[in-house]
Formats: C-alpha cells, structure tokens, sequence
C-alpha cells in the first residue's frame, strides 16, 4: 500500500492531490522551485523538497531532481498531475527504473497516445472516428501551404508533442497557413522541446467534447461519461460542464465505447481523456489522448460522486475498480468556471502581480446545490511569470443545467480578486448569455459573440435597475450611520427613509426608498419599477453587498465607496455609479469631462513579456495589420500586428527584452 506520496507539480493541482491523499491516510510530500518557496502547496504537505530555480526547465521538468526527492523522503509514488512531466515517457519509465510507482498510466500507453500523429493512427486501427488531415511530418512553411491547399481551408495547425493550447494555430489561407506553421513550430520548440507539425482538417461548427476513462490493471476500463469543453480562447479551455448539454444518449454511449476501445487497444490504466470534434449533426471525429488527469476533472467528480484521484491512487496501489458501467451515474449537472490571471480588457493577455485581495465564495455541498473551489493560491501570494496564470476553478453542481448556471453566476459576483488583471467579469458576463444558457456552443463561441473583443458586459435594463437599487441602499445605510436619515415611528418599529438620484453611465435614475426597521426589508421605487428586498447585506466599508430580493432571487455585488458614489461590478459590468441628492443632480450637466490621452501613435507591450522579434526599424513605413513585433509571455507568442497606416519614428525595445505592462515598444508618427 501507498503511505508516502510525493505530488511532481505545482499550483491547484498539487493542493487537490493532497487533499485525496491525506483523506485516504497517505502522508504527502511537495516539490518546489525558488518562486514558490511560500505557495499553498508547500504549506498543505507533510513534507516539501526544494528542487531548483524559478524556471520549470530547470525544477519542474528535472527528472533526476523529482527521483532525488522521492528518495530523500521515503516517497514509494509519485503523482504527476497536468502539465510538466505529466505525459513524459521518459519519467514514467524512470521512476519504474527506480522502483518508485508512477501514478498514471504505462510506458507503452503515454508513448502511442503522446505523439498526435501516432495516436491518429492507433485511434483509427482501433475503429475510432478521426478527423481528415496529413499525419506525416511537415518539412517548412512551404509544404504546410502545399498540405493546407490539398485539404483544404480551414485547416488546424498543431504541434505533435503540444498540449495545453500551443502550438495551434487555425489558418483559412495561405498567409494564415504559412505564419500559423513557424509560429506554431516556434511554441512547440519552446514548449515541448519538440518542433514537430502535423495538419488536419478543422471542423467549422464544432464542439470540443471528451470522455472520461478509468482503467485498472485487471483489464477493465470505465467512460466515466462527457465533459463539453467548447468555450475556448486560444484553444485553451475557459468554461466547462458535464454532462454536455448536445449529446444524445445513443452519441453518448458511441464515443465512450470507441473510448474505451482505444484505451484497450493500448493497455490503458488509471484516469485519461479522450476528447473528440462534435459537428452540428453530431458526427464525431477524435482529436487525441490526454494520459493523465485533466483540468477539468472536477465537473466529472461532480456528477458520477467518484474521486478520481482517489481511483487513480487505488489503480496505481493494484486494487481492481470498485464499481462497473452499469454503476456509473449520472446526476444533475455542473459547470466549471476557470479564472485566470489575465486581462480580459487586453485580450486576455497575462497579467502578474501580487493578490492583495483573494476572498472565494465558501465551498458548500448539498442536495440541491455544491459550490467547490479548487485553488493553489492566498491572499497576499504572487501570480509569477514562470508558470500558468490559473488562480483556481470554481465550479458549482445543482439538479438541472440552468440552477448550475444560476449558481456560477452569484458564485463568480461573489469571487473577490484584487491586485491582478483577472478573468472574472468575462465569466460572469457568459453566464448570463442567452446563447450561453440556450446550450448553443462551438468552439468559436468567444470570438462569435466577442468579436471586437471583450470590453465589459452591457447590463439589461433590469439589472442597471437592481444597481442603482443597491447603491441607493447603500448610500441611506451610509447615511444612517452618520445620523443624517429621517426617521419615522411606527409602533415599535422605526422607519429610514432616502431620496436620491442614481447616476449610471450619464442615465440619472431617480430612488425613493425606505427602510423598515429591525426586520431590514426594503421598499424602493425607481421610475415606474418597485422593488422589495426582504434583506440587504452590507457595512459600510465592506466589499461585498448581497440583496434578498422578495421574488426568491439573490443578488450579490461587488462594491467600493467612492468620492460621490460607488463602484460597482455586476454580472460583468464594471460601473461608475453617483448617488447624489436630487439638486445635486440636477448641477450635473454643467461639469466638465476629462478627456483621456492619445496614445495611438505608441505600440505598447500588453502584457509582461520578452521580445521575441521586432520586425520594422526606424524610418519604415508600415501598413494596417502588418506583424510588428513578437512577444512571449507564458510559453505562447503573441503577434502585435499595426492597427494603421504609419512610419515607425522610434525604436525603443530591442529582442530579448523583458517589458513590463504597457512599456513602449514602438513610437509611429503619420505619414
């Protein structure tokens, strides 16, 4: 039996593997580079080893140092999570060199399912659909354009050895399909240390949907039914939901057949993920095979009530699968929410820094409702530049799709984040999406219903009308403090009442309301609308008021005190709101309005990066979506292209350098 396991990652998922192991009795031990020195992970574990500096090529990715920990601790397992090591033969094969278990699957099995173009081909022999495409290695960008014309626009782009999102690129032509190669080449180089490229065809309408496996190594291997995972930036994942809200139970049942046909034709043991390209008839093609636990595991656990990192522990330990097909349920629906460190106002570019503020909602499970919250980080630690920027996955379960939905949305109003760009107003505005809750998905959904970008959610009439109710709330809560609201006796109870004029967004909305006191309900009118709060929630000060409305819905808003109001973020929206005294308001108009400077004739760096390549010198002339320069951030190359026609005035960043957040790299005056 496993007594000692040490966990070969890093972040959310080192602490959820913890979390299993000390369950199950299992003492755990953690690694750790010089930038995590302080992390969740290290405080969670019995024990912790440090193994080198900030950069994973030289910590995380050092086979000889995680063997040299196991050692100095007494580890007889290792489990490897995502990402790093995780699907390495290479390690896995160390490890049983050494005698140490390796938690995941065979050798053999991470070999055939790691490289894409062999996968395809296993996939097919096993009778699995696979999508049309050129399996063989791909020479230069010139060959890939020769491929792509053959197959046929659009085409996919990827990297043999790639996961995660890089090196992928769509291309629907020929100049897409030529950069789209040497980018994609570059990533997969940096990333992986493998340059290799493969095309296939892309599936216009499709939904990124995958099976969960589980094997033991007594010939018996599970689907554990789907994820849809078709809400992707960058071909990386942002929100996912079991089970998917398209498939059939007839599709359902097919995709985890061929599933576990493949994962037998390879020897599969311990958890997996076959994931599949869905079209709009429901055809499926298979995409590849993930050898280890996904990211988005936690949905799965869920709906089935199975810990897979429990059932992986038990796989690796010998023990059979407690349970068969037929066992495997299937109840109620959860959706999975990934926040991240990056600005969605920037095109979701990397963002770092310290967490001044990190308040998630409280984790909570019941018969009708789970809220969870997977995380690797604290209040006051560091989002660094060296690894992903995930701050945690929050997920919430209920009986029905559009409960869980509902969940996620006062889950994610609720989820303070101060100190770095984050994701959650993105998240928030998706919930509350039409299509969205409609179950009307692609994996073009971001860039189809953002199409100039995110730029802040823009509130329904209605719910403009539940903010300028809460600040008005908020303001007679201030003034009551203060000894400055009228009061009326009536009986035994007493009776607050406020005037004010709401400003949104130059719309000035005028609130009557009164408070009855002890019982703390609420009546308010706003314009022709009146409103019943059975209980409002907030202290001056706080961050976070939570509105009981008399209609059973519950309102949670992030709120900051400002000169003359508020600032408040809502379901996406981040709002300037005034409350003011009706004359006050009335003055309004002859204020004057600062205008914001110009800073169009400067290309600034969106993110914390490194200059890959400038591509122009001083004196050139450039044109309207020529590539000016390249900037890595996070292991993935971002082209900054021209917005206009211009000459380029000033250089002021060279390759190699690392540029902070909106630092100049090109100065352009007009031609």
């Amino acid at each position: 039996m496993i007594t000692k396991l040490l966990i070969a990652n890093r972040g959310e998922i080192a602490c959820r593997v913890i979390k299993t192991a000390r369950r199950m009795g299992i003492a755990t031990v953690a690694v750790y580079a010089d930038a995590d020195r302080e992390a969740l992970h290290v405080r969670m574990a019995d024990e912790a080893v440090h193994i080198g500096p900030s950069p994973a090529k030289d910590s995380y990715l050092q086979i000889d140092k995680i063997i040299a920990a196991c050692r100095q601790t007494g580890a007889q397992a290792v489990h490897p999570g995502y990402g790093f090591l995780s699907e390495n033969p290479k390690f896995a094969e160390a490890l049983e060199a050494a005698g140490i278990i390796f938690v995941g699957p065979p050798v053999k099995a991470i070999e055939a399912m790691g490289d894409k173009i062999t996968s395809k081909k296993l996939a097919a022999a096993a009778g699995v659909s696979t999508v049309p495409g050129h399996m063989g290695l791909i020479a230069d960008a010139d060959e890939a354009v020769t491929i792509a014309q053959l197959i046929g626009y659009p085409v996919m782009i990827k990297a043999s050895a790639g996961g995660g999102g890089k090196g992928m690129r769509i291309a629907w032509n020929d100049g897409e399909a030529r950069e789209g190669f040497e980018r994609s080449k570059s990533e997969a180089a940096s990333s992986f240390g493998d340059d290799r490229i493969f095309i296939e065809k892309f599936v216009t309408e499709p939904r990124h949907i995958e099976i969960q496996l589980i094997g033991d190594s007594h010939g018996n291997v599970l689907y554990l039914n789907e994820r849809e995972c078709s809400i992707q930036r960058r071909n990386q994942k942002v929100i996912e939901e079991a089970p998917s809200p398209f498939l059939d139970e007839a599709t359902r049942r097919a995709m985890g057949e061929q599933s576990v046909a493949l994962a037998k034709a390879v020897g599969y043991t311990s958890a997996g993920t076959v994931e599949f390209i869905v079209d709009a008839e429901r055809n499926f093609y298979f995409l590849e095979m993930n050898t280890r636990l996904q990211v988005e595991h936690p949905v799965t656990e869920l709906i089935t009530g199975l810990d897979l990192v429990e059932l992986m522990l038990r796989v690796a330990n010998g023990e059979r699968l407690p349970l068969t097909q037929d066992q495997v349920q299937r109840k109620g629906w959860a959706v999975e929410s990934r926040l991240y460190a990056e600005d969605p106002y920037r095109s979701f570019l990397p963002s770092t820094g310290r967490l001044v503020r990190y308040r998630p909602p409280a984790e909570s499970a019941s018969e009708t409702l789970a809220v969870r919250n997977d995380t690797g980080v604290f209040e006051g630690g560091e989002i660094s530049t060296f690894y992903d920027p995930m701050i945690a996955k929050l997920c919430t379960w209920a009986p029905t799709r559009l409960e869980a939905i509902d969940a996620m949305a006062v889950a994610l109003d609720s989820f303070e984040v101060e100190g770095v760009g984050n994701n959650l107003p993105f998240l928030s505005t998706v919930m509350d999406q039409e299509r969205f809750r409609d179950g009307r998905l692609t994996t073009g959904y971001i860039a189809e219903e953002f199409p100039e970008g995110f730029h802040g959610a823009s509130l329904p009439r209605g719910r403009l009308i539940e903010v300028a109710a809460a600040a008005a709330m908020m303001r007679l809560t201030q003034e009551d403090r203060k000894g400055l609201v009228r009061h009326s006796a009536m009986g035994t109870a007493i009776e607050a009442y406020g005037e004010w004029v709401v400003v949104i967004g130059g719309e000035q909305i005028p609130v009557r309301l009164h408070r009855l006191d002890p019982s703390g309900s609420w009546e308010l009118n706003l314009f022709d609308t009146a409103l019943t709060a059975s209980s409002f929630t907030w202290l001056p000060g706080g961050t976070l008021a939570t509105i009981d409305w008399s209609t059973g819905e519950t309102a949670v808003l992030k709120a900051n005190a400002t000169t003359s109001g508020f600032r408040i973020r809502y379901r996406g929206a981040d709002l300037k709101v005034m409350v003011l005294r009706p004359h006050v308001a009335a003055l309004l108009r002859h204020m004057p309005i600062k205008v914001p400077p110009d800073m169009s004739k400067y290309l600034l760096c969106p993110m914390p990066g490194q200059v890959v390549r400038i591509d122009v010198a001083e004196g050139d002339i450039v044109e309207d979506g020529q590539t000016l320069a390249i900037v890595e951030a996070m292991k993935m190359e971002n082209v900054l292209k021209a917005e206009k026609r211009a000459r380029v005035s000033k250089v002021h960043a060279v390759p190699g350098a690392v540029l902070a957040v909106d630092q100049v790299i090109l100065e352009f005056e007009a031609v």
